[in-house]
């Protein structure tokens, strides 16, 4: 029984530690975070990827959990905790830090991040042109 006690205790003990085990990553991007939280968004919206807990546009932060297919051992299944972004403006830039619990051999939760964010920053945006002369449906 104080085998079963000690095991029990140590999860506690963990599962209240682990999120101190958080870590910032700081990028800076050279454009208003304005231009940013959209990429930041269109990311989030994946929900194959990410679920998103709490959003405030206003101030460009989020809450998400990430979707993992499998963890592969026991530490990154007891990693997994929800991540958060945040932008912050950098002089006449912005500095997009994420707060990231996990990231090991099988996932770079952070990096994911990153690269997607990236990706749908590259993502042609419609000119307002484009969208004033778009068809709108006709409703016979």
């Amino acid at each position: 029984m104080n085998i079963t006690r000690a095991v029990v205790l140590a999860v506690l003990f963990a599962a209240v530690a682990l999120p101190a085990f958080a870590k910032h990553y700081k990028n800076t991007y050279p454009v208003a975070c304005t231009e940013i939280w959209p990429a930041v968004t269109d990311t989030l919206g994946n929900p194959d990827n990410y679920t998103v807990i709490e959003k405030d546009d206003a101030k460009m932060t989020a809450t998400y959990d990430v979707k993992h297919q499998v963890h592969t051992n026991i530490s990154g299944a007891l990693l997994q905790r929800k991540n958060k972004v945040t932008l912050l403006p950098k002089g006449t830039g912005c500095e997009l830090d994420v707060v990231s619990n996990y990231s090991g051999w099988e996932h770079d939760d952070q990096g994911d991040f990153k690269k997607r964010v990236d990706e749908a920053m590259t993502k042609p945006k419609p000119s307002p042109a484009m969208q004033a002369t778009a068809p709108s449906p006709s409703t016979k």
